[in-house]
């Protein structure tokens, strides 16, 4: 994957195109993320991106670049379809890498506090988390 495409999918857009992937981001990352989950070394930083993304006081261009690269990797259609074990989630380890170099610093401790409730074995708190 190059870096253009990267840079690509990583625009922030408009307010309309950020709603529109914030919907598709919470309705599908749970799913996607509890079937890659053993693929994904660093779920933690994952599912901070996620609470990150969501939460309102996160900076519009950084919510815009999460969401964007999580709306990538909740999307079935990819540069390397997600069903093949291991190889498929490589493109969008990739892209999350970028975005998370982009906006270094904006995930809160707020957002790894999230992510570890979501990620505790407890099946009533997972996908709470703080707004």
């Amino acid at each position: 994957m190059d870096n253009v495409k990267i840079g690509e999918i990583l625009l922030p857009g408009d307010e309309e195109t950020q709603e529109r992937q914030e919907r598709q981001v919470r309705a599908k990352f749970w799913p996607t993320l509890k079937r890659a989950v053993r693929q994904v070394p660093f779920s933690r930083d994952l599912v901070a991106a996620y609470y990150c993304a969501v939460d309102r006081r996160t900076p519009a261009r950084v919510r815009g670049v999460l969401l964007a690269a999580l709306a990538y990797f909740v999307l079935p259609v990819d540069f390397v379809p997600d069903v093949f074990a291991l190889v498929g989630f490589t493109d969008d380890v990739a892209v999350l890498a970028v975005a998370f170099r982009m906006i270094q610093g904006h995930i809160a401790d707020r957002h790894y506090d999230a992510a570890d409730e979501a990620l505790a074995d407890n099946p009533e708190t997972a996908g709470a988390g703080a707004k």
